[in-house]
């Protein structure tokens, strides 16, 4: 069985996209479809932008689904996937992967996403970081013990979790887990505390959202961060959704079901070939590749 998955923010890059807009009218059409519904031209950012223009949040979300989708919209006419998963903003992508959203309503969506997630960033000094070589449990309990607000918020393969909450607490946290033996425990340069209880206000904004937009049966199962398990019911994928940008992505496990299930290989739709590593990290067996047009 295929698996398709789909990366999220930070595998952006100058020029992601130009190839398939100067090769097949669809992506021409959709590119443009995305202007209009953004109302700017997002298509310029991505073909001509600088790497700072790519980093905007309500510019980075956008590009990575788009780059994503339109890649899928042509490669799936060859083939379809059996099963689908996204990590972080990348199951939006999986869900017009599979048929759960129309690509309209998942860029609307992503564009809301953005900026909410952007709004809740300026309210508290907050950050991410990777944690490199210890056991998912003592990450867990590290954070557990601390006073301020730090959470587990990426499960990306054994042995490399990332932490989320307030600046403080996590750079406490840092200092803990390089004494219990982390390899590194590396800051990240991203806006705020994505996946922890800081994004509150932006999951609050976005439930609005995710209720007034209908979702279809997909025609493949989707493994969604929240569950990790195989989802095909609208009103459970609307349910998880709604969790997500306050839980933590469950990538480890969504990859290990996805296996249990039949899943064969992987093909890594969108920028970059992040996942396909963290795929090999979690099954060196697994074949993992990119779509070929």
């Amino acid at each position: 069985m295929k698996a398709y998955i789909f990366p999220g923010q930070g595998a952006q890059f100058s020029g992601m996209g130009k190839d398939l807009y100067e090769s097949y009218e669809e992506a021409r059409k959709m590119f443009t479809q995305a202007d209009e519904i953004l109302g700017f031209e997002i298509s310029k950012i991505m073909f001509e932008g600088t790497a700072e223009e790519l980093k905007q949040t309500k510019v980075t979300q956008p590009a990575v689904f788009l780059h994503s989708v339109i890649l899928n919209h042509i490669f799936s006419q060859k083939e379809k996937p059996d099963m689908v998963a996204g990590h972080s903003l990348g199951e939006f992508s999986a869900l017009v992967a599979c048929g759960a959203l129309d690509f309209k309503d998942a860029l609307q969506l992503v564009s809301q996403r953005a900026m909410a997630m952007q709004k809740a960033c300026e309210l508290q000094q907050s950050t991410m970081a990777a944690v490199l070589g210890l056991e998912d449990e003592t990450v867990e309990k590290v954070c557990a013990d601390i006073e301020g607000i730090v959470v587990a918020a990426n499960y990306n393969c054994p042995g490399q979790i990332v932490i989320s909450g307030e600046e403080k607490a996590v750079l406490e946290a840092c200092e803990i887990l390089t004494e219990k033996g982390a390899r590194r425990c590396l800051p990240l340069a991203v806006g705020g505390a994505f996946h922890s209880p800081l994004m509150e206000p932006a999951r609050e904004e976005l439930a609005k959202a995710i209720e007034t937009t209908q979702f279809h049966q997909p025609f493949c199962p989707i493994y969604q961060n929240v569950s990790t398990t195989a989802v095909t019911k609208p009103e459970d994928i609307r349910k998880n959704l709604n969790a997500q940008l306050t839980a933590p992505v469950k990538w480890t496990q969504s990859i290990q079901n996805m296996i249990k299930d039949g899943a064969a290989s992987f093909i890594e739709i969108g920028p970059g070939r992040v996942l396909s590593g963290l795929v090999k990290k979690i099954d060196r067996n697994m074949e993992v590749g990119k779509p070929e047009l």
